[in-house]
């Protein structure tokens, strides 16, 4: 196991960098789905978020989709 980012390949870092960015985009927009979910159903105060935090998921996630190659 590599230990060290450096001793990776430029094309490997490339790869492993869109993952963690595209994978971190989806946590993101699955967290403020079940915020808004939680505030639709009561549990948290509803201050017109849920469509505020299902907007900002969309946009996440197109943005995630629109990571061009040889741009981290």
């Amino acid at each position: 196991m590599l230990r060290d980012w450096n001793l990776l390949s430029d094309d490997v870092q490339l790869v492993l960098s869109q993952a963690a960015m595209s994978r971190a985009a989806e946590t993101i927009a699955h967290q403020a789905e079940l915020l808004a979910d939680e505030m639709e159903t009561g549990t948290l105060c509803d201050r017109g978020g849920p469509e505020a935090l299902r907007l900002l998921a969309a946009f996440v996630r197109v943005g995630g989709q629109e990571t061009v190659a040889g741009r981290a």
